[in-house]
């Protein structure tokens, strides 16, 4: 498989690193000398100069040979054309494009992306995925993570171990059904200091740990408390950043959820001005610094349930939460863009870190991934990945029962569903052709994952 890669930025890169890790034949064009080498010296990846969106750049990166093109470049217009030069002269097959401008993104503007306009495939979006990433995390405030699945039959939930009340610490995870009867959970990664393990059934959960449980939505309240998180939805929010993120937000929570007041800090007047308009009588639009104490005491942010910050400066957003959960906010979501402030997050007092890269990654690969997988979220950058995939007849996975087909280490099965039923599988069931399986794979056990996902038809992207 050959893909080309519009744009070395992170997004571009992590992609490329990605996909060269699988074997795939990976060039990356970037406008920029210094970006373009740094990936042909990083990875095992072709780094090449060039303006995306020329017909004779794309030519020299091997379109005529490609079997997809990503667009994700920093500009919204090279991405489409690039699109465009890529079927229209080479007839790439696949192409994906990041466009973030929501005049483009407006629902009368879909009919430009038809195969007889500006044929793109794929159009991705990431301050629109961001905020519904966060709008999910608010009706779930215990929940640092919380993806659906199996269109929204399952819950991936993301949960902090922290909590004197949690009754899981401190037991092995084979003995979750004896303290919480009918447990239908079954977790399926667990993050301690840092790294990120599948576990087994005979590791101890430990304070502090991180813990991604597969559920059913209707258990979701029943699981959480039972790890010690009875949080009451929010009712105040204040957002900080009233850019593309902050403002769809704000505009799904007066849709979606009417009960809670907003309120919004933006440090540009002309922004302020315009999202206040945009808002109406549906929030308060403050104009000022929200490193400013008077301003988020303005903002009654002490009094605030949950304060997100989705500024595109990550030391603002991560100061700002900071300073908000100091006057008595009693949450934090915080946009983050750079991987290396991780680690550092928890000790702050940040609850949940949103990176719109690492969701532009996740839908991208989910394109990449084997022609079953319908679905896939990244699990920190350089673990693994939870995906939803079809079971495909003459498959490794329909050959027997779970326990006795020799799973790859680093492949668990979360949940199983057949039609309407959901089940959080035990050794000895058998999934069946047409089932949708969720499961945690690790990128180390990614090949042997995607051949147990084969089926009589081969491995087919």
């Amino acid at each position: 498989m050959k893909i080309v890669v519009c744009g070395a930025g992170q997004v571009g890169s992590t992609i490329a690193r990605h996909l060269a890790n699988e074997g795939i034949d990976v060039t990356v064009v970037d406008i920029d000398a210094a970006q373009a080498r740094r990936v042909d010296e990083s990875y095992e990846v072709r780094g090449m100069v060039g303006h995306a969106s020329h017909p004779e750049t794309l030519e020299r990166a091997g379109a005529r040979e490609a079997d997809m093109l990503i667009a994700v470049t920093r500009s919204d217009e090279v991405n489409m054309v690039a699109c465009q030069v890529g079927y229209t002269l080479f007839r790439v097959p696949r192409r994906i494009a990041r466009v973030r401008h929501h005049g483009y993104l407006d629902p009368l503007s879909r009919a430009l992306y038809s195969a007889d306009q500006m044929p793109i495939d794929v159009v991705i979006s990431p301050e629109v995925e961001v905020a519904n990433g966060i709008a999910r995390r608010l009706r779930t405030p215990g929940a640092f993570d919380t993806v659906p699945l199996a269109d929204g039959r399952v819950q991936l939930l993301g949960i902090h171990c922290d909590t004197v009340s949690c009754a899981f610490v401190g037991k092995k995870l084979s003995e979750i059904p004896q303290i919480m009867p009918d447990p239908h959970l079954l977790v399926v990664a667990v993050v301690r200091n840092g790294e990120a393990f599948v576990p087994a059934g005979a590791d101890v959960i430990q304070r502090g740990d991180d813990v991604y449980v597969v559920t059913e939505p209707n258990r979701v309240d029943r699981v959480m408390a039972f790890f010690g998180h009875e949080e009451r939805i929010a009712r105040r929010v204040v957002i900080v950043g009233g850019g593309n993120v902050g403002l769809n937000l704000a505009k799904m929570l007066a849709r979606e959820a009417p009960y809670v007041r907003i309120k919004m800090i933006e440090h540009s007047r002309e922004r302020a001005e315009l999202v206040s308009r945009e808002l109406g009588d549906r929030a308060v639009v403050l104009h000022g610094d929200a490193l400013d104490t008077e301003v988020l005491e303005e903002a009654n942010a002490g009094s605030a349930e949950t304060v997100v910050a989705v500024t595109n400066d990550d030391e603002t957003n991560i100061f700002s939460s900071v300073l908000a959960k100091r006057m008595g906010c009693k949450r934090a979501i915080t946009l983050v863009n750079k991987t290396s402030y991780e680690p550092i997050m928890p000790s702050l007092g940040i609850d949940a870190v949103v990176s719109p890269n690492a969701i532009t990654i996740s839908t991208i690969l989910r394109h990449v991934r084997h022609r079953s997988v319908s679905a896939l979220y990244t699990l920190r950058e350089e673990f693994g990945e939870v995906i939803e995939a079809r079971a495909q007849e003459g498959s490794k996975l329909v050959s027997g029962p779970i326990n006795k087909i020799g799973l790859p280490e680093g492949m668990l099965i979360g949940a199983v569903v057949r039609g309407d039923t959901v089940v959080i599988p035990h050794g000895e069931h058998r999934v069946r052709a047409g089932d949708s399986v969720i499961a945690m794979v690790t990128y180390k056990s990614l090949k042997k994952a995607e051949a147990f996902l084969a089926g009589s038809g081969g491995d087919e992207r």
